[in-house]
């Protein structure tokens, strides 16, 4: 009787409680359902939208390729900015991650500069290259161009060991950009305002140890030259010296000869002057280039210059005075050939010596000005919660805080005390030194117009406008990636006169005086 009442109680508590599981069955399959459908109107471009209410984003997505083509098919914005959806945890957690970015964005501020935003440095960010190839698995589609499949083959073949990124080679993809050219550069840029202005007949003499105004012959453009003079400063950073680096010591004492030094550095009208002179066509091999510009008797008319870049690598910066960009070594050294036949004068790139005592300008602080470098730089675990300081730094630098992402015009800083600018910032600088680590201890601690002939790569000086205040510091060295620069090339042989994956990279000139001048 007993186990009798107990199985009619467990049934009849069985039946009450079907009812609560089907209910909550239901309201647990609703809720998945709202979830999903709210996931799938958050990968709606309209969604997007709602959030990113910058304008130019929305009209340069509908101006690209991935939209304004001529299949009619759209890619949409979680195409490209979400791992594809077949990695379901990638593109869901990616997917909360950047909404959650998004709202507080949204929150916190309307709008942000969307010019500086849609650079490089910030879209490998934010395009996954498996989303890329997720849509494009057929790399070498009808009608692709000789140039692409040789680009597309090299890719290929190296993908995974250089870590290639599809938008490295395709910015303007998926947000147009009048300024991008994704191909062989054609013409010289500049050449018709050149063509107008009046022509210079000769270089300027000059008579004394003081600045004065080059005058490239044939042509109407001209540039100031700061008459440095020569002394002795301590090269290198002290003790003290925050963010120091080993390669920065120890410090010591060195002496420079009078030089005069370029006031800014070399601009794109200058540099494309040299370009439209010494213009070589075609894939001219190097060892035939480098046999020609080293001719003993070479004239003016007989340098080899650089071959057509690929696109623009101005980057739709903008030329003019702007610093010219993306050059190698080899081509700076020759524009420096040429311009010496072109003035009579001998210019060359600066020694890192006589590169660190003009950008100190005779102080012996981390800058020409006052301030120290943990006070101006974002690294350190404070930063995440106080700004560091931008002035006065901002008046004298273009660095990763005020550079929009790109290169500025040379008026935008002040000088330095010898009345040079972007010393510090902007670009990067070519020094005539090759890098050596350790080239400050095996040099002596008392030295004369040092110069270090041996190692792989070459010093470059200043940091670029991506750096972080600490490396714009005047003893801050670095030096060329030759390799890694010219990553994204699928030349073979590797262009000799353009990197393909560096931008803040330009230098400056030096010239030197005659014997028979006196210093100030």
């Amino acid at each position: 009787m007993r186990t009798s009442y107990r199985s009619r109680r467990d049934e009849k508590k069985k039946k009450k409680k079907w009812p609560l599981f089907l209910f909550g069955f239901i309201v647990g399959m609703a809720f998945f359902m709202s979830l999903y459908e709210v996931s799938v109107y958050y990968s709606t471009d309209e969604a997007c939208m709602s959030c990113h209410v910058h304008p130019h984003a929305e009209e340069t997505w509908k101006l690209s390729s991935h939209v304004n083509n001529g299949s009619g098919v759209t890619v949409h914005c979680v195409d490209c900015h979400l791992p594809p959806k077949n990695q379901t945890w990638n593109h869901y957690s990616a997917k909360i991650r950047l909404g959650m970015r998004d709202v507080w964005g949204y929150l916190t501020k309307d709008t942000f500069d969307w010019e500086m935003k849609s650079q490089l440095e910030h879209a490998v960010k934010y395009i996954p290259n498996e989303s890329c190839k997720e849509c494009h698995k057929n790399l070498f589609p009808a009608g692709i161009t000789d140039a692409g499949i040789t680009a597309h083959l090299y890719y290929e073949e190296n993908e995974k060991k250089l870590n290639l990124q599809c938008i490295s080679c395709h910015l303007d993809a998926g947000h147009y950009n009048p300024n991008y050219k994704h191909g062989q550069m054609t013409g010289i840029p500049g050449a018709s305002a050149a063509a107008s202005g009046p022509l210079f007949d000769s270089a300027t003499v000059v008579t004394s140890f003081a600045d004065f105004t080059e005058q490239i012959p044939g042509t109407p453009v001209s540039f100031k030259m700061i008459a440095v003079p020569g002394g002795t400063f301590k090269m290198g950073s002290p003790d003290k010296e925050d963010f120091r680096r080993e390669d920065e010591m120890p410090v010591r004492n060195v002496t420079v000869s009078p030089f005069f030094m370029a006031e800014v550095e070399v601009t794109w009208d200058q540099y494309w002057t040299f370009y439209a002179a010494t213009l070589s066509e075609g894939r001219t091999p190097p060892e035939t280039i480098y046999a020609n510009n080293t001719r003993a008797d070479i004239d003016v008319d007989g340098v080899s210059g650089p071959t057509p870049p690929f696109g623009f690598p101005d980057q739709g910066w903008g030329g003019g005075t702007r610093p010219a960009i993306t050059m190698t070594h080899y081509a700076a050294e020759t524009f420096c050939q040429w311009l010496s036949l072109k003035t009579g004068k001998k210019y060359r790139l600066p020694t890192e010596a006589e590169w660190e005592y003009a950008a100190r300008g005779g102080t012996e602080t981390p800058y020409f000005f006052a301030g120290r470098p943990k006070d101006y730089s974002d690294e350190g675990f404070i930063r995440k919660f106080i700004s560091a300081k931008t002035e006065p730094i901002g008046a004298f630098v273009i660095y990763g805080k005020n550079a929009k992402n790109k290169t500025q015009e040379p008026g935008k800083v002040k000088a330095n005390p010898f009345g040079l600018k972007n010393m510090l910032g902007n670009v990067m600088e070519y020094c005539a030194d090759k890098y050596d680590p350790q080239a400050y201890a095996k040099g002596g601690s008392t030295v004369t117009n040092p110069l270090v002939t041996e190692g792989e790569e070459w010093v470059v000086r200043g940091g670029n406008y991506t750096s972080d205040a600490a490396d714009v510091r005047c003893a801050a060295r670095s030096h060329t990636h030759h390799d890694d620069w010219l990553k994204t090339d699928p030349q073979q042989p590797k262009s000799i006169w353009w990197y393909s994956d560096i931008r803040g990279i330009g230098f400056r000139v030096v010239c030197e005086p005659d014997s028979s001048l006196k210093a100030k």
